[in-house]
């Protein structure tokens, strides 16, 4: 049973491509006979014989057009010279440039060659110079001058032990050149007109030149004469020798007669402006054989004697060209119109191969032949070039007298119609055996241009034009069409002549039925006629579609529902109902003219192309564009599919022909043959998982692009030992995308989310393994950090981002510790508050004293980590806080001044306290300390919650009061203070800092500080009365404790931060 499932086709892909390779200039074929050069502006193309495409591109740099080229008799050496005057060597199996140097030329280079042995380079300028090069040893070996005008010219003998060179020039004379005393022997002169070609015979005895003056001479170089001239009686291009050794009695040569030795007569064959190959006797000057061509592969003939003699001087099919291949007896013609045409000897009569070297601007194109083997192509141009898909031979027909509009196919492929300017209409038929296409029927009527015509649907029955004229033709054909012979072309005759529009009649449709013909026009509207009509009756017109703003550019029947397709220069596609010619949909995309449209995908689908040089893929339900092509540069005039509509092919006015292939279906199965893939290694993730083989399920979930699943495998392998190492080795063989996938997804974390938090602290070694293993070499920076300090962010107080992210890398012993480093310094480093550089030492006796700081501690880095964001938006509240830091420093250098005048005095006071104390002295400490720890430990954790903003001006009241009691006392007592007064200064400092603007709302508490700072100062007060009244006080003995002088007070710049 067939499958009846319909699936949308979603892309195209072209599989092949016709495109321009020649435009005129110099070809050369390889001595191979594989390949064939030509010149295209600024490029040679390498054309492969056999496939008919192009291999290679040689490509000048500086974009200047190639004015010649030559090829090394062993195929090994290119040499290619622009107008710049420049010389490249090029190896042009890799289409590089091996070397290139400036011409001595002073003008552009018009003629190059090889001498036999592919080591000397011939020029010949169009200053009169020829050049000699020596491309082995690389210098100019030759300087020759004596040539009068351009150089069009120039060919080494064949035998290089002679070592002379032929050249010629404007004044029509042919120079024998002397290279071993670099002077012209003689010089020939026969010729009236430029010399275009020379051939030597096998011995070097015999030359024949061949002229644009209707002659060719044959020369006796042992005599240095001329011993025969043939008048050909056309301009001619080119001359070969013909091989002596091969049977060619079919063109008119005798073999008893061939030879040159002992007086034989020898044969040779001319190429000119007629377009015709003919074969000369050189001893009788006779021709014994003219090309003939069919009547389709021949141009029509002239209706008058003056007409032919003018197409004979310079018509499209003149020859250009002449070019031998012995070694497969073959020869190749170049065509005016840049066609190449491949011939086996000795049949002339048809070429075996041609190539089209440049199409100009396609303006149809259709798939033709059974299984679409070929397409067919109107190009600007009287001629239609049927091309093979295989290897890209072109089979020129000739009938049309003007240029080609329109091309039609019937439903079997093997029979087409065409129109042209010359108001004609021609039917055409392939013979399926052979692959010749001959013109089987003709039609005139229409009194201009017929622009447009279709074919009937079911079977060859009838034909419709459409013309400038503004009328629709329907054209009965013969029944006996596919069986009529190719010469005979039978006379077609209108049926019915219907004026249909007020303007040109640019595109007509006829249904899948045969029952209704539609229209399209300039006049912006679009028409449904019945084709129910007999002959002679006018054709009943059904309805008019109108609603394009712009001219109708084509009409199109869907295959299988009563709905008809429109397209127009108002860049807009639009469907209509048959019912009642009602708009169903309008697709709109293109930036210009929509110029053609075919329905696909049974219907379902609609194929559009337009000016703007796209195709566009369209699905009719969703009225969405699925695709856009875009591989042509021009406006693409020609679109059509393939009857098994699997391929399409387009034409463009850029000359390029594009074949296009149904990838839907690949496409799905690669994506297909991806998800079971993808399924395939899920599964094998979700194995070694189970496995605990932790790492081979990093690379497979990172090959995967599942980061989550990585930051899992990353926790459950750093909890196993000994792997840490590998987990960073894994690592580093990351690429940076790769990494870069792992990571991001957690960088945007929720601080409020601990998952979150957990997954950038374990991606966190992913960035230090990193920075460590491919630094800048900034580890000598990195250790200086260490030494001074944690960096402090100057903006928000916190540890520099560097400080972060640092691991030591002097530390190599153990590249665990690294990892561990690196995850303890997120957490660690939050903890710092940005109050100051902390003092190792002073750090060891906080722990001392009490251990519940630490705890502390940890709680204020929590907290510094979650206020980060406040701190960023109390960006007005620091620049206050900047302004009392600055009263701050004006204070301290006060108080600085005051210790200085007050040390030498204190510290004699001092010393007498600690004699007198005693060991009462030291049991009252004792007690004061236990007693005045609780209750500063109460205190201070109160003052840190409370201090604020208040905190800090009540610090500075107790300073100022301090300061009118007596400075020298006030020295004493912070003195006495010792480490515990300095901690809980810091301690008061650092809350004052940070927590004063975290905790800045905490207004409420400012009755109770005031109250709690009076107590102080009262303490303090008490303390001072004691100490006069020489009694010892327990802050006064507690700077016994340590024999080293107390800490110097914090810097003004910490109080900033």
């Amino acid at each position: 049973m067939a499958d009846t499932s319909l699936q949308f086709k979603t892309n195209y892909a072209a599989s092949s491509k016709i495109e321009p390779f020649y435009k005129g200039g110099k070809v050369q074929i390889s001595t191979d006979e594989k390949y064939i050069f030509c010149m295209c502006g600024s490029r040679v193309n390498v054309l492969e014989i056999s496939t008919g495409k192009i291999v290679h591109s040689i490509e000048q740099d500086d974009q200047e057009d190639i004015t010649s080229f030559a090829l090394s008799c062993d195929d090994e050496v290119l040499v290619t010279v622009s107008k710049a005057l420049v010389l490249k060597q090029w190896d042009w199996m890799k289409a590089q440039c091996t070397r290139s140097w400036k011409a001595i030329h002073t003008v552009p280079v018009a003629s190059m060659t090889f001498d036999p042995t592919s080591t000397l380079l011939a020029t010949g300028g169009c200053d009169g110079t020829i050049k000699m090069w020596d491309v082995i040893k690389q210098y100019c070996t030759h300087n020759l001058k004596g040539s009068s005008g351009v150089v069009n010219l120039v060919q080494f003998h064949p035998d290089i032990s002679l070592l002379q060179l032929f050249s010629s020039s404007l004044d029509c004379g042919i120079r024998l050149w002397d290279l071993r005393s670099s002077q012209c022997v003689c010089v020939l002169q026969v010729h009236y007109s430029a010399v275009t070609s020379l051939a030597f015979s096998p011995d070097g005895d015999t030359m024949i030149s061949s002229g644009r003056d209707n002659v060719c001479v044959v020369w006796d170089l042992q005599k240095r004469e001329a011993k025969r001239t043939v008048a050909v009686y056309e301009a001619v291009e080119g001359v070969m020798l013909l091989p002596d050794d091969e049977d060619l009695s079919q063109i008119g040569v005798d073999l008893s007669q061939i030879g040159v030795k002992n007086n034989k007569d020898f044969h040779f064959i001319t190429a000119g402006s007629k377009g015709v190959l003919s074969v000369w006797s050189a001893s009788t000057g006779r021709c014994v054989y003219t090309q003939v061509m069919t009547s389709s592969s021949s141009p029509p003939s002239a209706s008058s004697s003056e007409e032919k003699q003018k197409e004979d001087d310079a018509g499209p099919r003149s020859l250009t060209h002449l070019l031998p291949m012995p070694a497969s007896c073959r020869l190749a013609t170049v065509t005016a119109e840049h066609n190449i045409q491949l011939y086996q000897l000795p049949a002339l009569s048809s070429a075996q191969q041609q190539f089209v070297g440049y199409n100009d601007e396609v303006l149809d194109v259709k798939f033709l032949g059974k299984g679409d083997s070929h397409i067919v192509v109107a190009t600007n141009s009287s001629q239609i070039k049927v091309f093979h898909l295989l290897n890209h031979s072109c089979q020129i027909l000739y009938g049309h007298t003007d240029t080609v509009f329109a091309l039609e196919v019937f439903k079997k492929g093997s029979l087409f119609v065409s129109s042209a300017k010359d108001k004609s209409v021609r039917v055409w038929r392939m013979d399926v055996a052979s692959g010749v296409v001959s013109c089987v029927a003709q039609g005139s009527g229409h009194s201009t241009g017929v622009g447009t015509v279709t074919c009937s649907r079911l079977k060859e029955s009838f034909v419709v034009s459409g013309s400038q004229d503004c009328t629709v033709k329907v054209w009965d054909l013969p029944d006996d069409i596919i069986s009529a012979s190719g010469g005979d072309v039978k006379r077609l005759c209108a049926r019915v002549t219907e004026k249909a529009h007020d303007k040109d009649v640019n595109s007509v449709a006829v249904s899948p039925n045969d029952k209704l013909m539609a229209s399209g026009s300039q006049d912006r509207t679009a028409k449904l006629w019945s084709l129910a009509g007999g002959q002679g009756e006018p054709l009943p017109l059904l309805g008019v579609l109108r609603g394009h703003t712009r001219g109708v550019w084509a009409v199109c029947f869907s295959p299988v529902d009563q709905v008809l397709a429109t397209s127009s220069a108002d860049g807009t596609a639009k469907l209509w109902g048959l019912q009642d010619c009602s708009c169903l949909k309008t697709f709109e995309g293109h930036d210009a003219s929509v110029l053609k449209l075919v329905f696909v995908s049974r219907g379902t689908q609609l194929l559009t192309s337009g000016s703007d040089g796209l195709v566009k893929l369209w699905t009719i339900k969703s009225n969405e564009c699925v695709k856009t092509l875009d591989a042509h540069q021009d406006k693409v005039w020609g679109l059509h599919v393939s009857r098994k509509d699997d391929r399409m092919v387009t034409g463009s006015a850029d000359s390029n022909v594009i074949v296009w292939d149904d990838v839907t279906k690949v496409e799905l199965a690669e994506e297909q043959a991806k998800m079971e893939g993808q399924i395939v290694k899920q599964q094998e993730l979700s194995n070694l998982l189970h496995e605990k083989k932790y790492l081979k399920a990093l690379g497979l979930a990172i090959s995967l692009d599942q980061p989550h699943t990585v930051l899992r495998v990353i926790k459950a392998l750093r909890q196993t030992e000994d792997s840490c190492e590998l987990l960073e080795k894994t690592v580093l063989k990351l690429r940076q995308d790769q990494k870069g996938n792992t990571v991001d997804p957690c960088m945007d974390h929720d601080d409020d989310d601990e998952e979150e938090m957990d997954a950038l602290t374990e991606t966190q070694p992913l960035f230090t393994i990193d920075k460590d293993r491919s630094g800048d070499g900034n580890d000598q920076e990195d250790e200086e950090a260490d030494e001074d300090g944690d960096e402090v962010d100057e903006e928000t107080g916190r540890p520099a981002a560097a400080d972060v992210m640092e691991v030591d890398d002097d530390d190599d012993d153990d590249d665990v510790s690294a990892t561990k480093k690196a995850s303890l310094n997120v957490v660690g480093n939050g903890a710092k508050n940005g109050a100051g550089h902390r003092n190792v030492g002073e750090e060891e006796e906080e722990e001392e004293e009490s251990s519940g700081e630490e705890d502390e501690e940890e709680k204020n880095g929590e907290e510094a980590e979650t206020s980060m964001e406040e701190v960023d938006k109390n960006g007005e509240d620091m620049e206050t806080n900047s302004e009392e830091v600055e009263r701050n420093e004006e204070v301290q250098e006060n108080r600085e001044e005051v210790e200085k005048s007050a040390g030498e005095e204190g510290e004699e006071n001092r010393k007498e306290v600690e004699k007198s104390a005693g060991e009462e002295g030291e049991e009252n400490r004792e007690e004061v300390e236990k007693s005045a720890g609780e209750e500063g430990e109460e205190n201070r954790k109160e003052v840190e919650k409370s201090a604020g903003e208040e905190g800090e001006e009540n610090r500075k009241e107790v300073e100022k009061a301090a300061g009118e009691e007596g400075e020298e006392n006030r020295k004493e007592v912070e003195k006495s203070a010792g480490e515990e007064g300095e901690e809980n200064r810091k301690e008061v400092e650092k809350s004052a800092g940070e927590e004063g603007e975290e905790n800045g709302k905490e207004v409420e508490m400012e009755e109770e500080e005031e109250t709690k700072g009076k107590e102080v100062e009262k303490s303090e007060e008490a303390e001072e009365r004691s100490c006069e009244a020489g009694q010892p006080s327990s802050t006064q003995c507690r700077p016994a404790a340590s024999s080293s002088p107390p800490p110097p007070p914090p810097h003004p710049q910490d109080l900033t931060s």
